[in-house]
């Protein structure tokens, strides 16, 4: 998660706390649109985010 948030910052011109709230408003808008059994999964997601390692090589994209 740190590195997205790291990306947010440096693309967005804007500071860690904004950052964090920017991806708390995404998270909660793609589970607004999603199916409740559905919607769980995304917490997961970012969750299992923040969890994993950073990755060195660009090829390997989080969404893969």
């Amino acid at each position: 998660m740190q590195e997205l948030i790291d990306q947010l910052k440096e693309k967005a011109g804007i500071n860690d706390e904004q950052a964090v709230k920017a991806i708390e408003a995404v998270k909660d808008f793609v589970k607004s649109k999603l199916p409740p059994m559905i919607a769980g999964n995304v917490d997961a997601w970012f969750t299992g985010m923040a969890s994993q390692p950073k990755k060195t090589d660009a090829a390997e994209d989080f969404l893969d």
